[in-house]
């Protein structure tokens, strides 16, 4: 697990338990997974919430040691700016991915491998926030923003923060198997094993991200019209562009076409009606412009992995149904 100066202590810490917790579960006398932290220098290591971590190894003592090197970890955070200007970190992430079998990174760590030149033409996500940066520094990185993490080959990216703990489920279900990842993750409280391609934020939040740019209006108006009849020929004609022109402004800025912008905003829509009423799915399918269930069950099981049915009784607020109930 490769660290620096202000990581994000969840990037190093979430993976690290997720994996060390496998032994809990394999009836093999053997302990599954070795943890070795490597920074610029061993030693204390400060992170963003002002915690330290220790480095076990520097990066020439983790060269010197010729230890095998199965997956190689890069942590994000706020450091990660930092991190890219620094040759000695960049040279041995180069140095340990040419000799690991998988590289992974977590939240803003895929900036650093892309810095370090191996996500040249490969898919890969990171941190919401950061997604349009990394696309616009590495245009040849095709950004997938709407992902919790995405594997191109041996090299694996994640979103931010706590979908590190998923690509993590993830590895030991392909090192261990799937019963192993699903105990750990029950054992962790973890809902569920998310599925890589689970949207990691809400429409809101891409909203949020364009409060200021020319398409603020229509993402607006898509949040708060989701039954509307949301075609790329009206909202083109609402932001008085041609469809073409709507249709690829749009994309340069949310990295998603109309059509998936608006899934996810009727997504979201949906989750409030499920968590917060006891309307019937039919009913709140027509009433997000799903047009029929069928619909929005497909969009629940892409998106995350999850029938609406099983999604209300999950999260349907107990004091809802305290109140419903005779």
């Amino acid at each position: 697990m490769v660290i620096y100066p202000d990581a994000h202590i969840l990037d190093v810490a979430g993976p690290i338990e997720i994996l060390t917790g496998t032994h809990l579960f394999i009836k093999e006398d053997i302990k599954p997974y070795n943890i070795t932290v490597v920074a610029e220098k061993a030693g204390p290591v400060s992170t963003t919430c002002g915690l330290t971590l220790q480095a076990d190894k520097s990066f020439e003592a983790a060269r010197r040691s010729r230890e095998p090197i199965d997956t190689l970890f890069v942590a994000g955070g706020h450091g990660t700016s930092d991190a890219l200007k620094n040759k000695s970190l960049l040279n041995y992430v180069r140095w340990a991915s040419e000799r690991a079998n998988r590289v992974v990174s977590i939240c803003t760590g895929a900036m650093i491998l892309a810095e370090a030149g191996l996500l040249d033409n490969r898919r890969a996500t990171t941190h919401w926030f950061w997604c349009p940066l990394l696309a616009k520094s590495y245009p040849s990185i095709k950004v997938e923003p709407d992902a919790l993490f995405v594997r191109d080959e041996h090299i694996w990216t994640s979103a931010g923060v706590t979908a590190g703990m998923d690509l993590s489920l993830a590895l030991i279900e392909q090192d261990w198997g799937h019963e192993i990842a699903l105990q750990i993750a029950r054992y962790n409280v973890m809902y569920m094993m998310r599925p890589g391609g689970q949207a990691q934020f809400s429409a809101q939040l891409i909203a949020q991200q364009h409060d200021s740019g020319p398409l603020t209006d229509t993402l607006d108006f898509i949040l708060n019209n989701v039954g509307d009849n949301l075609t790329v020929t009206t909202l083109a004609a609402r932001a008085c562009m041609s469809e073409r022109s709507f249709a690829r402004k749009f994309k340069e800025a949310t990295h998603m076409t109309p059509a998936q912008y608006v899934e996810i905003a009727r997504l979201q829509s949906a989750r409030t009606q499920l968590e917060q009423t006891d309307d019937l799915i039919e009913v709140v399918a027509l009433n997000v412009g799903f047009v029929n269930p069928e619909r929005m069950r497909r969009a629940f099981q892409r998106h995350l992995g999850i029938s609406a049915t099983d999604y209300r009784d999950r999260f349907q607020s107990r004091s809802f149904i305290s109140e419903a109930e005779p």
